[in-house]
């Protein structure tokens, strides 16, 4: 499983998140964004031309070293420094109030302790700081979510810990964070992995 999960799986997710039909929604997330940031689960750097000029640094929570060479190309065109600050969303090595903004594009869905990084996202944000966010979740129709509780143990297994059902904006809400624009959308895959939530939450 090691090997699966350090080999295979961040190459999957840099092919099945790097999919055309996602980049509107990541230049809707960073458009945003300004200042100091922190980026949870930096991935292979997706994100990286999308990063509006209002940005002044990077700091890229990213756990995987293979996520972080397939990044090396985005990397050496970014327009602003980045650099790789931490392994574990869940323990962030910062201090407080450290960043202007933050930014997560699809990794609520893995963190296993997503209560935990959402707490130390606030610590490490300024206050009236502001967490930008697209990610895939619980659907609202009732038939979809049934599908969603079925398959969400064989997601688990082939995705790294990926999971269908977690609701994002109440778990967004329940750690603290008071979302201030939010937009569930429906991509062109099916509904069970391809319900889209994104928005703005800030910190108190």
């Amino acid at each position: 499983m090691g090997m699966y999960r350090d080999h295979i799986v961040p190459r999957i997710v840099n092919v099945a998140c790097g999919m055309k039909q996602n980049e509107p929604l990541r230049e809707r997330v960073c458009a945003g964004l300004s200042g100091r940031v922190v980026e949870l689960g930096f991935g292979s750097g997706l994100n990286v031309p999308f990063y509006p000029a209002g940005i002044t640094s990077v700091s890229a929570v990213e756990p995987a070293d293979l996520g972080w060479k397939l990044a090396a190309g985005r990397l050496a065109g970014a327009r602003v420094p980045v650099e790789r600050a931490g392994l574990d969303g869940q323990r962030l090595p910062f201090p407080a109030d450290s960043f202007d903004t933050a930014l997560s594009t699809w990794t609520m869905c893995t963190i296993p302790d997503i209560d935990a990084a959402l707490a130390e996202l606030r610590r490490v944000l300024v206050p009236g700081g502001s967490l930008h966010f697209v990610e895939h979740g619980l659907a609202p129709e009732p038939g979809v979510q049934r599908w969603q509780h079925r398959l969400d143990p064989l997601q688990q297994r082939i995705a790294g810990g990926c999971h269908l059902n977690r609701d994002i904006a109440a778990i967004i809400r329940s750690s603290g964070f008071e979302i201030r624009d939010l937009e569930v959308v429906r991509g062109k895959g099916p509904a069970f992995i391809d319900t889209q939530s994104i928005g703005v939450a800030t910190t108190p």
